[in-house]
Order: structure tokens, then sequence, then C-alpha cells
């Protein structure tokens, strides 16, 4: 029995003792930290800010994955803690775990951050979130930074994590800290992003931009005074954490409080005049402002909130200066033949809010004219889909910013100036040109060529009487002169189609029938129909229309009705009837038969 034994032992080979002794090859797990997490809030909510959802998100797939792993924390009645260590880490969805678990915690932070703003007791709720972030994202940290994980998941797991820690260290304004970790977690996105291919590198340099407003706002916190202009800029680019933006709006309020601190008084056509309330300091810093923040707005939407918050401003400095003025009815009066300083201040500040007035509908016409339709007819390319615009719509427009710069030449104070007179009334005379040409061109399209006539050498006669004066504006003398080459050629045009207006207006109506019309049914007319020559042909209707046709006709006998028939009763033969039943019948049916 033992030598059977011994006999039925398998002999293993020289190659098969090599291999049993061969270690096996280690495989590294890879963890894309930045893209999944991108990814993620990108379909579950963050696209909009909804920070609910996406926490949602993440609690469903830590249980799913706890689930899968076979790491689920006890029963319904019992709790047990079960970590990702370095022991079970045999799979990377292991690492997902404390990964999402960290996006949990720092998306119910902000969450709780957007509703803190009613609650304030929410905000040390908010702490003690984003410490909890933290903490998972130090255990992903140390996870990540043994030889099982690959050199990039190290490196994502250490920006990562000092991203989540600068995040922590903003909301304790621990200023200096934060900024430490937020240049570690962007040099760290940087490199990552030097070194992988074209593809891989968008995420990262996106990255990296939005942790600039973060840095930027730490150095203004430390003492840069420079960064605000940076952070004026960044905040109309719309790049930036969602962490910051609640802040920026305060801290360029707050800069320029102090910058208007020192604002006490202003110079406006040669005269100085001082101010003394805030809220006019604050609008004189704004206006003197806009023209920087429209140049970093990106799109036209923004520019609009621009010019829409300065309005607002402007609005709420004029009230208080009439209040001012009504307070103090002698600071209406004249001194030395000048208003009173007060009164010139209130009309320079009206000066403002009619020039603002004017640059925001300039910034809609020149959004409108790119949706006219062109000379043809035809849709302008340039519309993108959009609605097309009307001429009709663009005169409404002039007229508002006519009526601005009338506004501004009846001001106290501005009357005396006449130079300043002079150039308004030369900027009114060139935006009556523009409406001009907008008005003619409704009746070009209403084929009233007198009409259009008569106002293009309106137009021409405001564009002259404009250029003389020689005080307008360098791109308004422009497009003046643009406007005074294209009316040329309409003026010309215009009158060509007046002297046969009536001749086509009444062919018109022609032609459309005609062109309604089926092939079958027009034989005899002649007509350049250019879908003879397409597949469309509109031959002849099908199915056929119904004809009438006249109906079978029905005699009547009207004459027999007047008919008076001849009696015939003498010649009729009568009997009566005999015996007991004639008797009877007699009786009871009146006598007898007639036949």
């Amino acid at each position: 029995m033992a030598g059977e034994n011994t006999e039925s032992k398998p002999e293993i080979s020289n190659v098969d003792k090599t291999a049993a002794h061969t270690p096996a090859i280690k495989e590294t797990l890879t963890l894309p930290i930045l893209e999944l997490i991108k990814e993620a809030q990108q379909q579950h909510g963050l696209r909009h800010g909804d920070y609910q959802r996406y926490r949602s998100y993440c609690t469903r797939r830590i249980r799913r994955l706890r689930k899968t792993l076979h790491l689920v924390q006890g029963s319904k009645n019992r709790f047990q803690s079960k970590r990702v260590t370095g022991e079970v880490l045999k799979d990377v969805k292991y690492l997902y775990i404390p990964l999402m678990t960290a996006e949990r915690a720092w998306s119910y932070s902000m969450q709780l951050k957007q509703e803190a703003n009613t609650e304030t007791r929410k905000k040390f709720h908010v702490m003690s979130r984003l410490r909890k972030a933290v903490q998972h994202t130090q255990e992903l940290e140390t996870l990540c930074l043994t030889d099982k994980c690959d050199a990039r998941t190290n490196l994502e797991a250490q920006a990562y994590a000092a991203w989540m820690k600068g995040a922590l260290l903003f909301e304790m304004q621990d200023w200096t800290s934060a900024i430490e970790q937020y240049r570690k977690a962007q040099t760290i996105y940087e490199k990552l992003a030097s070194a992988l291919t074209e593809d891989d590198r968008v995420i990262y340099r996106q990255r990296v931009e939005d942790i600039t407003p973060n840095i930027r706002y730490c150095s203004y916190n430390i003492g840069d005074e420079s960064a605000i202009n940076d952070l004026k800029q960044l905040r109309f680019t719309g790049t930036g954490e969602d962490q910051l933006g609640s802040n920026l709006d305060a801290l360029i309020l707050q800069t320029r409080e102090k910058q208007a601190a020192t604002l006490s008084e202003v110079k406006w056509r040669g005269r100085t005049v001082p101010v003394r309330h805030e809220k006019v300091r604050l609008f004189l810093l704004n206006a003197n402002e806009r023209s920087s923040e429209v140049g970093g707005a990106g799109d036209e939407e923004k520019k609009m909130h621009v010019y829409d918050t300065l309005l607002m401003e402007a609005r709420d400095a004029l009230q208080v200066l009439r209040d001012e003025l009504k307070a103090d009815p002698k600071s209406k009066g004249q001194s030395d033949g000048q208003v009173s300083s007060l009164n010139f201040l209130h009309s320079y500040v009206t000066y403002l809010r009619q020039m603002m007035t004017v640059e925001r509908n300039q910034l809609i016409l020149e959004e409108m004219k790119c949706s006219l339709p062109q000379p043809d007819g035809t849709a302008n390319p340039l519309t993108d889909g959009k609605k097309p615009s009307k001429p009709q719509d663009l005169v409404r427009l002039y007229e508002i910013i006519i009526q601005s710069l009338g506004e501004i030449i009846q001001l106290p104070g501005v009357e005396e100036d006449v130079n300043f007179v002079q150039e308004l009334q030369a900027q009114v005379r060139a935006y009556k040109a523009f409406r001009c040409y907008f008005i003619a061109l409704v009746f070009s399209t209403a084929r009233k060529w007198p009409e259009a006539m008569a106002l293009y050498q309106r137009v021409l006669k405001y564009i002259k009487e404009a250029n003389s004066a020689g005080n307008l504006d360098k791109n308004l003398k422009a497009k003046c002169q643009e406007l005074q080459q294209n009316v040329n050629g309409l003026q010309q045009s215009a009158h060509a189609l007046s002297i046969i207006g009536s001749q086509e207006s009444s062919d018109l109506p022609e032609k459309k029938s005609i062109n309604n019309k089926a092939l079958v049914d027009r034989l005899e007319e002649y007509y350049e129909d250019g879908q003879l020559r397409s597949k469309n042909v509109n031959i002849t209707s099908f199915p056929p229309d119904f004809q009438p046709i006249p109906c079978k006709p029905l005699f009547f006998d009207l004459a027999l009705n007047h008919v008076e028939l001849p009696d015939l009763e003498d010649r009729l033969e009568q009997r009566k009837a005999g015996g007991l039943t004639g008797l009877v019948k007699g009786w009871l049916w009146g006598g007898g038969a007639k036949k």
C-alpha cells in the first residue's frame, strides 16, 4: 500500500518547480480622483448647484460599494464600524469608499452653507462637516501612498487632500495656512497636467484655474492690495469655487467703501464740488470703474448686469440728494451767478445716470442689429437661432437715447457750458439720423417708397448737421460715415422703386394668386415659376375638386288644380234596393247606394 501511494504522487518537473518559486507580479491600483468626482458632480446635481441631490447620490454609492465588497457596517440593531485599511485593499473599489464619504461630507457642508444665510446656527455645522471631509481625505491619502497604488494616484490623493484642507482653513479664515494648501494642490495639478496627454490635461488645467481666485482672495486678506483688481476680473469671468462666490461681492463692496471714504470731492466740467454722503461717494466710485468692469465681463448678460446694478445705485444716490435739496431750499438757488454745489452735484449724478442709460441702450442696439434681416428679406446668419429683430424695435431705443441726451442739456449748470451743450446737440442729431434710418426701413418694408425716400434725405440732413458741429465722438462719427454710405445707395433704390411702385404693388397680389394656382389652372397665363424646376411641382390637385353639374328636371302638373270638371250626375244610373234588407240598410246607412 505504501508503494502504491508513492507511485500515485505526481512528479513535478523542473519548469514547474521554477514557476512555483517565482513571486506573483503585483498589480498597482489606479484611481483618477479628479476625473471621477468631476463626472459625478456634473451628472448628479452640481451642474445646477443642487448639493442635496449630490449628497444623496454619494450616500447611495457608498451603500452599494459596502454591500458589494462585504463591508456592511452591522445590521438594523447593531452598528459595527468597518474601515478600509491597507490589509483589505485588494481592489480599486475599496478606495471609492473613503472618496465618496469625503465627497458626501463636503457636499453636506456646501448645502448647509447655502442655508446658513437665514439660519446662523448652521455655520457651526458647516465647520464640523468640513472637518469630517478632511478626515476622510487624509484616510484616502494614507491608502494611496502605499505601494499598492501607482504614482498618479499618489499625487492625486495628495492634491485632493490639500485642496480639502485648504477649504476648511478658508472657512476658518486662516488665510496663511489656506494659501499654502491651495498652492500645494495647484502645484500638483499643474505637474499632472504637464505629464499627461492632451485629452487628460483639460480637467487639471480647469482645476488650476478654479483654485486661482481662492489664492488671490487669501493674498488680499493677508495684505496684498493688488489682488483686488484680479478678483474683480475673476468675478465676471465665472471662474472660481462656490466657496468664494458668496464672499467675493462682499469683499469688493468693502474695498470700495474704504476707497469711497477718501473721496471727499469731485471735479466735473471745470468745477469742484464736495461730496458728503456715503451712498453718493460709493456710486461715483463705481461709475468711474464701469468701463473696466464692462470690459472684463464676458457675455452680454453680464454686461447688462453691471449697468443694471449701477442704475439702481444711481437711483438711490439721487434720492439722497433730492431729500437734502428739500430739507435745504436755499441750496436750489444760485450764488455768484452759478448754481449751488449741491444742485450741481445733483446734475452731475443725473448726467452719469443718463449716460449709463445711453450706453446700456447702445449695447442692446448692437445686439439687435446683428439679428436684423438682410436687405433682400432673408434671415441674418448671425442670429444663431434667435428671434429676428424688426426695425421698429430699434426706433424705440433711439428715442430713449435722444430723450436722455435732451434731459442732460436741460440740467441746471449745464446750460452755461456752451461747448458741452453743442457736443450734446451734435450727438442728438446723430442719433436722430439713426432713428430716421430705421423708420425709413419700416416704410421700405411696407413698400412705401416716397416716404422712405423722404426719410433718407432727412438722415443725410441730420448727419451733415452733426458733422458741422465738429464735437462728435470718434466712434459715433465713424458710424455716421458708414450710415451715410448706406443711405446714398438706399436713397437711389427707393427713388427708382417709387417710380414703378404703383405697377409693382398692383402686380404683387396677382403674382401671389398665380403662385398658389396649380399648373393645369393657369396654362393660358405666363409666369416664371421657380417651383417648376424643383421636385415639388404643383401640377394639379389630387383628388380632384368637386364640380357642380345640372340637376335632373322635375315636372309638376299645376294646371290640373285650376281645371273645373263638368257635372255628370245626371248620366249616372240610379237603382233603389227593395225588401226588408233594403229597408234596414237604408235606415242604417242613409239610403241606397248609387251606382
